[in-house]
């Protein structure tokens, strides 16, 4: 193989450290160039950086070809968020002002027992109902109350004041808001009397202990609520998650109101029962209610009325397909970088650039800057291309994708490009550290890549203090305070935050320069 230029020109040796212009050539602007000059010269890495580039996109079309997962179309709220609406409701038409007061009695629950048999995510079991085996439980977020809205579509706006399973009475509106009321559960022993009020636009909640004293909670503003609206009871419960079950089980909740009166124009003098179903197919079973008199109602019903989270159906989550695109992408990286660094040892022409470059910290810079610099662009560019291509892939297969906006999406792109970047560095740094190709891509794959393997099998704690928590950084499924989910690495979550998990990787990369650093100024070349 003939020595390439920038292995030519230093063949002066040492002799050129005391040259009047030695220090002119060791400008870290120099040293960039020199480094590129290095890489561009090898035409197997660049090809190799291609195809890491090409390699990511194809690999993330062909995941999101896969996923054939067809759903429902899925109700979004008057924000466009997506969102599950499932309840029983029991109504009568509201013209014009008026209010709705009733007491909470008593508020049970039940669900599936978990077992491969058990409920699944869509909140029923698999022959569609809850069956006879139930177990007493109530779910946190089972909600019975009022609620008033415009009409019964999926997705309407609405206001409600509700008892919930565990945290306490809540006034909620358009899916996203809540204002905290009484902290206290409901029980026999207990009863909460709730009441919402309309007046134009504006919708109150209130909570009482005793039936007299009462207390606002808050007011939401319902933007063009026509005149006509539906108010009435509501009973939802969604999917449980037992103590240290990471999986959910269907679940029921069942509540007795009492006490009911209203107030203002009511033109049907008669409760009409409606079970509402979204995204989720309603339990059959568990949407009944019963007008024990005329202000005494036993309700049931199971799903939620909440932000949509969670990746439901894995096809859903764009982000899979990007996050095996990215790791592919990855280990092209790791041995590129890693080859980058281990080369010179190899053919010993370390000796000449350490030689025309005696500041060996900004060399190793150098190197790092130039072989993180190049896998930010590649990666940047591929992820790019990847979202534009498998979000249209799975758009065709029939999955439903969660609404991403342009700072998200932008995050997405620039942030892989920043992984591989820091990868490429890291890379780089175990390189100069171990001298040896073999031995530092096994260390690269050690750090980066295997601790996402088994992060779901440790608790996630692999996930948080490894470089791969920096995968954090391509999260985009929606998070809710609202709901009980399982906030996990296989449901397209991550334990840690975008940038925070970004932050791990960058903060490795710089303890292994740091190391690379040392040994380097301390070793012979």
């Amino acid at each position: 193989m003939k020595p390439t230029r920038w292995a030519r020109i230093h063949d002066c040796g040492d002799d050129l450290r005391h040259h009047p212009a030695a220090w002119d050539r060791d400008g870290f602007t120099r040293l960039l160039r020199a480094e590129f000059t290095k890489f561009r010269t090898v035409r197997a890495w660049v090809i190799a950086l291609c195809a890491a580039a090409v390699v990511f996109v194809l690999l993330s079309f062909f995941s999101a070809f896969e996923s054939r997962a067809p759903v429902p179309a899925v109700p979004t709220g008057p924000g466009g968020e997506a969102v599950s609406d499932i309840y029983m409701f029991v109504h009568r038409t509201l013209a014009c002002d008026g209010a709705l007061t009733a007491r909470v009695a008593s508020l049970s629950g039940a669900h599936t027992p978990l077992s491969p048999t058990s409920g699944n995510a869509f909140g029923q079991s698999p022959k569609g109902q809850l069956g006879s085996q139930l177990q007493p439980g109530l779910a946190p977020w089972a909600k019975a109350g009022i609620i008033l809205e415009p009409d019964t579509n999926q997705g309407t706006a609405y206001a409600a004041v509700m008892v919930t399973g565990s945290h306490g009475v809540q006034m909620q509106y358009d899916y996203t808001d809540d204002s905290p009321g009484i902290a206290d559960a409901a029980r026999l022993s207990s009863p909460r009397w709730l009441r919402l009020t309309r007046a134009g636009d504006a919708i109150t909640g209130y909570d009482s202990t005793d039936g007299a004293h009462w207390t606002k909670i808050g007011t939401a503003r319902l933007a063009r609520l026509p005149r006509t609206v539906q108010i009435g009871l509501f009973v939802t419960s969604p999917v449980y998650f037992p103590a240290g079950a990471g999986a959910p089980t269907s679940s029921v909740a069942t509540a007795t109101f009492d006490q009911v009166s209203t107030r203002g124009d009511l033109p049907g003098r008669s409760w009409i029962g409606d079970p509402i179903a979204g995204f989720y197919p309603t339990v059959p079973s568990a949407s009944t209610w019963q007008q024990r008199s005329a202000g005494t109602f036993t309700i049931s019903g199971s799903g939620d009325i909440a932000p949509l989270v969670g990746d439901i159906i894995s096809a859903q989550w764009a982000g899979a397909s990007i996050v095996n695109g990215t790791i592919a992408a990855l280990l092209f990286v790791i041995v590129l970088a890693t080859l980058f660094a281990t080369s010179e040892y190899r053919r010993g022409l370390i000796r000449t650039t350490l030689a025309a470059s005696p500041r060996r910290g900004r060399v190793l810079a150098a190197k790092a800057v130039v072989a993180g610099s190049l896998a930010f662009a590649a990666g940047s560019a591929a992820t790019a291309i990847a979202e534009v291509v498998t979000r249209r892939v799975l758009a065709a297969n029939g999955s439903y994708l969660f609404p991403q906006s342009g700072p998200a999406l932008a995050r997405v792109i620039i942030g892989t490009g920043l992984l591989l970047g820091l990868a490429a560095a890291l890379a780089v740094a175990l390189g100069t550290m171990l001298r040896r190709s073999a031995a530092a891509v096994a260390a690269g794959i050690g750090l980066l890549v295997l601790p996402g393997v088994l992060g779901s099998q440790s608790g996630n704690w692999l996930m948080r203090l490894t470089p791969t928590a920096a995968f954090a950084i391509q999260a985009t499924l929606p998070r809710s305070n609202l709901v009980t989910s399982a906030y996990t690495p296989p449901n397209g979550y991550f334990p840690i935050s975008p940038w925070a998990g970004l932050a791990v990787l960058a903060a490795y990369t710089a303890v292994a320069l740091g190391a690379a650093m040392w040994l380097l100024r301390r070793r012979d070349a």
